[in-house]
């Protein structure tokens, strides 16, 4: 029968210390999946939850009461929509014997639990851009445009034409206006060099952008009208351990994406889609840290874990530009 004994995990607090600032931690990696999929939090591991049509929230009602009649009554419907929350996690063992080795050089528990916090929140920010920079999902005219000059083509590209273009997509098909665009790094740099970007600050006296660095996501934001410039920057490396490193970036410099993404707790509240967390089991949204003795490598093993479901709502709420860059 089972026998616990001092191999059960500890909650580690002291070692989540450093990482406490959780938004700040996901911005310096780069990190932006709870930003386009804002969390919500469920008391339960999976269920369904109402997905209001659009076409309903928009619906043409007769408003006019006549003296003594009662007001007119509408119906609406939703459709089901399930989600189910997996855990991901991940594992670094601290030697007791490096660990004393090295002491004067680094804390190996603090080095470990920063290795599995990255793990942790790199595989979920894997998970999506894979989710939302998808050619699959977004398809078709009304969904996508394949754009005709790529942003690294300064002199001809013709980002604010592109981007007001998706923007129109969004709002004709939903009735409602998306709130921002969501590039990486790369491109973000490409767009401070295109001419028309430079032309429209400049007319627009939002900056004097006498060179690239002085453009900022706050300009970029006011010559695309949107309130929100999301800039990916964190990056992968897909060669298997042990050969050489092949580093590219996680949300691909092929798309850009033009999208209504949440700015509330209101599970009703229509947008690109959200971050389901829960919680009941230990979880934490950032990543719960403990640790639990091995004594068969003599050692500590510290552990990072979370529980989410990733999950696109409303497709009909963002537009997605493709042949944004000429070598992705």
């Amino acid at each position: 029968m089972p026998a616990p004994s001092g191999s059960l995990a500890t909650l580690r607090p002291d070692l989540g210390a450093s990482f406490m600032d959780f938004d700040l931690a996901m911005d310096r990696q780069g990190f932006i999946s709870q930003r386009v999929l804002p969390v919500f939090e469920t008391a339960v591991q999976s269920g369904t939850f109402g997905r209001i049509r659009l076409k309903e929230l928009l619906q043409n009602r007769e408003t006019k009461r006549q003296s003594g009649a009662g007001y007119a009554r509408g119906n609406w419907n939703f459709d089901d929509e399930a989600f189910a929350c997996t855990e991901n996690g991940a594992e670094e063992p601290v030697d007791d014997r490096e660990a004393k080795m090295y002491a004067n050089y680094f804390d190996a528990e603090e080095v470990s639990s920063a290795r599995a916090y990255d793990a942790v929140l790199r595989n979920q920010e894997k998970r999506v851009a894979d989710l939302l920079f998808n050619a699959t999902t977004w398809n078709g005219a009304a969904l996508s445009t394949g754009i005709t000059n790529e942003w690294d083509d300064y002199a001809n590209a013709v980002p604010i034409d592109d981007v007001e273009g998706a923007v129109r997509k969004v709002w004709s098909g939903t009735g409602l206006w998306p709130n921002a665009l969501i590039i990486n790094r790369i491109v973000f740099r490409n767009l401070r060099h295109c001419e028309q970007i430079i032309e429209r600050i400049a007319s627009m006296g939002a900056g004097n952008a006498t060179k690239p660095s002085d453009i900022t996501t706050a300009m970029l934001a006011a010559v695309f009208d949107l309130p929100k410039i999301i800039v990916a920057g964190s990056s992968k490396n897909t060669a298997n351990e042990g050969q050489a490193a092949a580093i590219s970036q996680i949300w691909s410099s092929e798309y850009a994406m033009v999208a209504r993404v949440a700015e509330t707790n209101d599970i009703k509240e229509p947008c690109l889609g959200r971050t389901f967390h829960w919680g009941e089991d230990g979880s934490l949204i950032g990543g719960l840290v403990e640790s639990y003795r091995d004594e068969r490598i003599r050692g500590d093993v510290v552990r990072v874990r979370h529980e989410t479901h990733e999950k696109v709502i409303y497709p009909e709420m963002a537009h997605l530009l493709s042949n944004v860059t000429t070598t992705p």
